[in-house]
């Protein structure tokens, strides 16, 4: 026995508006709250080795410490990585401040890395600073600063 066409025509609209109401749930995620997702996302990506996907939110323009640019950043990224077979990222807090299309964001982070044992072999704190540009839904870091804490 087929379907009725109203039917047909129901299903298709309760798909249609389950559909547009997650596109619409996206959308109206605050700033600061997508922000502090992408961090958490690059946090979880350098952890997994994921560098290509973690220069994926690095803006072609970046600038960093000792006038580091966005090519640097990866060759020093990819250089951690393949250096230890575990590479820890811990934050602390961070603190979101949201201009318009802009924001910063500022925490502590500590570094650890090692052969992927229980204890690291190398560790490091370091106060962070960063600058954001939005992109779309997603933040593009365009600047970053760092200083190694005692």
């Amino acid at each position: 026995m087929k379907p009725r066409p109203k039917a047909r025509m129901g299903w298709a609209g309760l798909c249609l508006l389950t559909a547009l109401s997650a596109l619409l749930a996206c959308q109206r995620t605050p700033p600061e709250q997508r922000l502090r997702e992408q961090i958490s996302q690059l946090q979880a990506q350098v952890q997994a080795r994921q560098i290509s996907r973690v220069m994926d939110a690095v803006a072609e323009d970046f600038s960093g410490n000792d006038a580091m640019d966005r090519a640097t950043l990866h060759n020093l990224l990819r250089a951690q990585v393949l250096s230890r077979q575990a590479v820890g990222v811990t934050l602390g807090p961070v603190a979101v401040e949201v201009k318009g299309q802009t924001a910063t964001a500022s925490f502590e982070m500590i570094l650890t890395g090692g052969n992927g044992g229980w204890i690291p072999e190398t560790g490091a704190a370091y106060r962070v600073e960063t600058g954001w540009r939005a992109d779309g839904q997603d933040w593009k870091l365009y600047s970053a600063s760092w200083q190694r804490k005692l």
